[in-house]
């Protein structure tokens, strides 16, 4: 009897060793010290009451005022340009029928994001406003099996840009072909417990990527979680034991910022302006933020 206590003690021991090593992030990474000095605000200060929609130029302009960092989220059009918006369906913020990767960037530019005059903006363009400003937290949207295609022509136009930034994505194998292709850009692997909350991809790979069993193929250097659902054992082992930086999104509230931020997260905000920031609200009926707020181009 004894016997069979220690082969099942054995047993256990390895499956826990080779759980911890389906965590393991990377190792050596570049630092993050200067990504973890600033707030990021998601899809940029937005504030659709106000009309400043979010992932629009106005949007990341109040970001920049205020000082803070924006998350940006970027899809590949059908005639290979880079757009950022967030959802790949265009009905929520277009009001059209449609997918942004089955359109030309000449299409999507004249639709109006949330029934404003703000339109869909250009990577390039977001790149061009925060160079030399502020950092950038890029989510890689993929559609189908695009993720060749967009993750090359990120990195190709990444190449020439002057200032902080990482990238992230739900998607396991963008992070698997920066990995290979692009190693010292700064990658994270978002996630959220998809066994509670669903999605679109079967239930094996739900699993898997709630637990983030896909990071020995990955090795990422941070973790971007939903904040609800940090409390997942996978989360905690692999930003608390095993030292991956830990990202929470979406914080909307000032206590949530500060939980965050004593156990040394960074944090992704929105609908609340976080506390030494407030003069970068806009005001009822304004538009625009006033001259002077953000930095010179």
């Amino acid at each position: 009897m004894m016997r069979y206590f220690f082969y099942l003690v054995a047993v256990l021991a390895v499956l826990a060793l080779l759980y911890l090593f389906a965590l393991l992030p990377r190792y050596g990474q570049r630092p993050l010290e200067r990504l973890r000095r600033s707030r990021y605000a998601h899809r940029g200060l937005h504030n659709a009451r106000q009309g400043i929609p979010e992932n629009s130029i106005l949007a990341f302009r109040y970001a920049l005022a205020g000082h803070f960092g924006a998350e940006i989220d970027v899809h590949l059009t059908r005639d290979n340009r880079l757009v950022v918006i967030h959802d790949s369906d265009l009905q929520r913020l277009c009001g059209v029928e449609g997918t942004v990767e089955d359109m030309d960037f000449p299409q999507l530019r004249q639709l109006q994001l949330e029934g404003t005059k703000e339109r869909i903006p250009l990577f390039e363009e977001v790149l061009t406003l925060f160079s030399e400003k502020a950092p950038l937290i890029i989510e890689l949207k993929t559609h189908g099996n695009n993720y060749r295609e967009l993750c090359k022509r990120v990195c190709k136009r990444l190449e020439t840009y002057r200032g902080d930034y990482c990238i992230e994505s739900f998607d396991p194998r963008v992070l698997w072909w920066l990995r290979r292709n692009e190693p010292f850009i700064i990658r994270g692997q978002l996630a959220e417990n998809f066994l509670k909350r669903g999605g679109p991809v079967k239930w094996p790979l739900r699993f898997a990527m709630t637990f983030l069993l896909c990071n020995f193929l990955t090795r990422p250097d941070f973790i971007a979680y939903r904040y609800e659902d940090r409390g997942v054992v996978s989360v905690r082992l692999c930003t608390q034991l095993l030292k991956a930086q830990e990202v929470s999104w979406t914080i909307r509230s000032q206590e949530d910022l500060d939980v965050v931020e004593e156990a040394g997260g960074i944090a992704i905000f929105e609908s609340f302006l976080p506390e030494e920031r407030k003069s970068a609200v806009p005001s009822e009926g304004q538009n625009s933020p006033a001259d002077g707020d953000i930095p010179a181009p």
